[in-house]
């Protein structure tokens, strides 16, 4: 009898480790996939999950069941995705918060070392805004403004750590302004003194402000994507307008629990990406004020640790703390 070779033995050998893998990844799905919601229902992140979740269901010829997991700023949700097969049954449907959250609480999960990214599902761009007693039409005239009344500015955030308020920090760190963080526990409370003029300005999504702008209530400065918003074509970036480095949007995505079968992956991200394309969805995304992506998974991947790096360095030189 022949005696095969080490690198015989060792390709045969990689050949049955894969064989497992393999075979669930061509099962899959063999009962119903779990989208887990780290939100309660009825908000932005769950609209556009259910919204991508029905037409998902119809090209896996499997029962999509949406699953709203609120409760630790995210993290419930999170740690069950963590703790479940990795057989891509079950979904988490991650937004901003989800690589913000471990910067600044204690939180058992890591997003890059216990979940594989599958597609950025979108990006909801945030707008700068003013109220208008604000001497300022621009990014310029406003941070003029800012630097000849240090700390005499304040600004709204939906809360300790959001994304407005590191949004609006960011600004401050890549402009060298000042202005004094108001905390809120929610965007509505906070846009009652905004249209006061108590509160001169934020960063908040344009689908929420969109109303106020319409009636001139309050200003748009710019918006913080890279590429203006088709929502509000006219208004320049904050980069346009001058501050360099500032590309900032909410965004949904999808992962699953570390370990799971490149060829599910693949599946998923080849599903959602054609379903992000089609008219419906264009239409469903538009009216929550959100931009479909459907990027690669090697491309979320890369997005969710230039967040982690962008952020880690603005808590750390706004010298942010947990509330």
């Amino acid at each position: 009898m022949k005696t095969l070779s080490i690198a015989a033995l060792s390709l045969l050998a990689g050949a049955a480790a894969a064989q497992p893998a393999n075979t669930a990844a061509l099962k899959y799905p063999d009962k119903p996939v779990r989208l887990v919601v780290p939100l309660a229902a009825g908000g932005g992140m769950d609209t556009v999950t259910r919204a991508v979740a029905s037409p998902l269901a119809e090209r896996l010829a499997q029962t999509v069941v949406v699953d709203n997991r609120p409760g630790g700023g995210g993290a419930i949700g999170a740690e069950i995705t963590k703790d479940a097969p990795k057989d891509g049954h079950t979904l988490l449907m991650g937004s901003a918060t989800f690589t913000i959250h471990p910067l600044l609480y204690p939180a058992r999960y890591s997003p890059v070392r216990d979940y594989a990214t599958i597609t950025q599902v979108t990006r909801q761009p945030y707008v700068l805004m003013v109220h208008p007693s604000v001497p300022a039409k621009t990014v310029r005239e406003l941070v003029a403004h800012l630097k000849a009344n240090p700390d005499k500015f304040q600004y709204a955030s939906s809360g300790q750590g959001s994304l407005i308020h590191l949004s609006t920090e960011l600004f401050k760190v890549r402009t060298g302004t000042q202005m004094v963080h108001v905390p809120y526990k929610g965007m509505g409370a906070a846009y009652t003194d905004m249209l006061s003029g108590r509160i001169q300005t934020s960063f908040p999504s344009i689908i929420s402000v969109l109303p106020h702008l319409k009636t001139g209530k309050l200003r748009a400065i710019a918006v913080s994507s890279a590429q203006r918003a088709a929502t509000l074509p006219e208004i320049p970036t904050v980069q346009e307008s001058g501050v360099p480095d500032f590309d900032v949007s909410n965004w949904y995505g999808l992962f699953a629990p570390a370990g799971t079968p490149r060829a599910v992956i693949d599946r998923v991200h080849r599903e959602v990406s054609e379903i992000l394309k089609t008219p419906d969805m264009l239409k469903r995304m538009a009216a929550d004020g959100s931009e479909p992506v459907g990027s690669t998974p090697a491309g979320f991947a890369a997005h969710v640790k230039a967040e982690i790096a962008r952020w880690s360095e603005v808590i750390k030189k706004s010298n942010i703390k947990a509330d």
